[in-house]
């Protein structure tokens, strides 16, 4: 697959829940034909407390937030970048189902947009564990500082092209793997195709 018109993402939240918790930070990297000519990477103002947890995984405090980009304009920025190009994320229920909220909260839509899934590729091509570390590991690419969005966006970008050497990503295009103990997702986007995942190990 040409990977032609792209918008790699990335987002830290607040929590796990997409319809209440909110992002902390973003990033995304917009390619065409191979290379990166735009990103954008913002800290998001946050008005409660972090919990102490997200601080642990990420680094990132609640006084770090206070001077933040507000949220709207944040979302407007990425917006743009994003366009009519494919979103590309670690994980992408997590990333997808944040934006889906929160365009839905602050301009009563959604998006439509084409995505690949670096995870779902992952776990059908590779035995287990199949976390963003763990893959840059196995193809060789640098992720320093994981957990921060814009080191994160890089990695899967280079995730990504090497998968696609590797064998090409088309067919996994919309496509979105979920765990059978989990059960479907209770939000998925509309252009999306669901497809169990067995784990494999070693």
């Amino acid at each position: 697959m040409k990977l032609d018109n792209i918008t790699v993402l990335d987002f830290e939240t607040s929590g796990l829940e997409p319809s209440r918790d909110r992002v902390i930070e973003m990033a995304a990297i917009r390619c065409y034909g191979g290379e990166i000519v735009s990103q954008f990477q913002t800290l998001v103002r946050f008005d409660g407390k972090l919990p102490p947890k997200i601080t642990e995984i990420t680094g990132i405090t609640s006084s770090d937030l206070v001077n933040g980009m507000d949220e709207e304009t944040a979302f407007r920025i990425l917006n743009r970048i994003i366009g009519d190009s494919v979103i590309v994320a670690h994980n992408a229920m997590f990333d997808l189902s944040f934006l889906h909220h929160t365009l839905l909260r602050l301009a009563n839509r959604s998006f439509n947009n084409s995505f690949l899934d670096t995870l779902t590729i992952a776990r059908a091509r590779h035995t287990y564990p199949h976390n963003l570390q763990e893959m840059c590991n196995r193809y060789g690419i640098a992720l320093e500082g994981a957990h921060r969005s814009l080191n994160d966006v890089y990695a899967c970008w280079k995730l990504l092209e090497k998968m696609n050497e590797e064998q090409s990503v088309e067919n996994d295009l919309n496509v979105l793997g979920y765990m059978k103990k989990f059960g479907i997702p209770k939000w998925y986007p509309q252009q999306a195709s669901i497809v169990p995942i067995e784990i494999k190990y070693a």
